[in-house]
């Protein structure tokens, strides 16, 4: 096991380069399967979910590199539609091979998937989805799919789940006739999925809205295509660099994608300005919350795309410690997310945990070393943040859990001055 040694209370300033959309990267790695033909994915993190995922195509017969964030992948060749248990407990992502094995192979068998400790995920919208193409599914120690053909129709997904979107575009695509998805989800990731799969010769139409239009085809071809920023990792240099009182300059991002950041970081006062594809986020010595209309406390909640995305309420919860005023932070989604707080707590912020969707933020509090474990991806990036402003030495263990989501950040962060050391949890 690995951990970090952080050394905090110390300036940040510089220049940092945003990699590629974690959530974008495994779809896409998983929609390789539906083209014989060779593919070419630029701007993939070189992240542990990613080396899961390559993990699994070679388990099952497909030829795979990858180097300089690039991947090449040829699934000419699949000999096997079975994920192992032991690739596909670790990540949440490995249900995104249903949909291209079932397409490819006319049946694919997983094991229930694992990932990030934040509550109950349900599954239930891939089944009913595909259930309604025309798969066969039955679940006792695996999760078995099978279908003699699928056939497009028309889908009112029961929730807008983001991997249940993408596995019912994925088997649509080939499917044969007409499909519409409503109630789709419609965030970046998904649409990159969509881009990348009319970049080799599906039909889509209505990509960044929650109805899509598919018309299945024949094939599909092998062609390059380079993912987008992760608007994730984003924010989460945001809420770092606001609260270290850091002048960062962050890039490559793409403005349009970022509005919903920036309502959400608004209300903690957070702004930054942009020049091309390039955000500035300028030095500010004090931070305040800004209030709801009549000196209301205001609140911070996560809501589907284009909101304030789920994956950063708990950046946005740690940021909240050092600004002056109250907040709401809402996490809707998951149970289990904002369970962490205590460990802020334990570091000194003034947090009021008021039930486990909901926490009342006090702030500024001066946070105190300590030595904290990650119990899932964004939340260990929020305890990195709360140890580089902590004064003092913190130590974070299960940094796994973060390696999963950023790629070897604390190199990348030690350029704007970060004293972050990586060692093994025995040192």
């Amino acid at each position: 096991m690995l951990k970090f040694i952080v050394e905090g209370g110390h300036p940040l300033s510089g220049a940092i380069s945003v990699k590629g959309n974690k959530n974008a990267a495994l779809p896409c790695i998983a929609a390789c399967l539906l083209t014989s033909e060779p593919m070419e994915l630029k701007n993939i993190p070189d992240i542990e979910d990613v080396h899961i995922m390559l993990e699994i195509l070679r388990h099952i017969g497909v030829d795979v590199t990858f180097e300089n964030n690039t991947a090449t992948i040829c699934a000419k060749n699949v000999s096997e539609s079975t994920i192992p248990r032991s690739l596909a407990q670790k990540i949440r992502a490995s249900i995104l091979f249903a949909g291209p094995l079932l397409s490819r192979c006319k049946e694919a068998h997983l094991y229930p998937p694992g990932g990030d400790i934040i509550g109950k995920r349900r599954l239930d919208t891939h089944f009913l989805a595909l259930k309604e193409l025309g798969a066969h599914i039955t679940i006792d120690e695996t999760i078995s799919f099978s279908a003699g053909k699928l056939s497009g129709t028309d889908l009112f997904l029961d929730e807008a789940s983001v991997t249940a979107t993408e596995n019912t575009i994925m088997a649509a695509v080939l499917a044969e006739g007409n499909t519409v998805i409503e109630n789709a989800a419609s965030e970046p990731h998904v649409q990159d999925l969509c881009n990348m799969l009319i970049s080799m010769g599906a039909r889509i139409t209505g990509v960044g809205s929650n109805i899509l239009y598919i018309s299945g085809v024949s094939s599909l071809r092998g062609t390059p295509f380079s993912i987008g920023s992760d608007y994730m990792e984003i924010g989460s240099l945001i809420g770092l660099g606001a609260i270290t009182g850091a002048a960062i300059q962050i890039s490559p991002v793409q403005p349009r994608m970022l509005n919903g950041l920036g309502i959400g970081f608004g209300k903690l006062g957070i702004s930054w300005t942009y020049e091309d594809d390039v955000l500035i986020l300028d030095k500010k010595e004090t931070l305040r919350i800004v209030p709801d209309f009549g000196n209301a406390i205001p609140k911070i909640d996560d809501a589907p795309w284009p909101g304030f995305p789920p994956d950063l309420t708990s950046i946005a919860t740690v940021t909240a410690t050092q600004v002056e005023g109250t907040i709401l932070i809402h996490e809707k989604m998951f149970e289990s997310r904002m369970f962490f707080v205590d460990k802020l707590i334990e570091m000194g912020a003034r947090i009021v945990l008021c039930d486990p969707h909901r926490a009342v933020v006090i702030g500024p509090t001066q946070l105190h070393p300590a030595e904290l474990t990650s119990p899932d991806v964004r939340a260990g990036m929020a305890m990195l943040i709360a140890a580089l402003i902590a004064p003092g030495k913190s130590v974070i263990n299960n940094i796994y859990q973060i390696d999963r989501g950023y790629e070897h950040i604390h190199e990348r962060l030690s350029l704007l001055g970060a004293r972050i050391t990586r060692v093994n949890a025995d040192d």
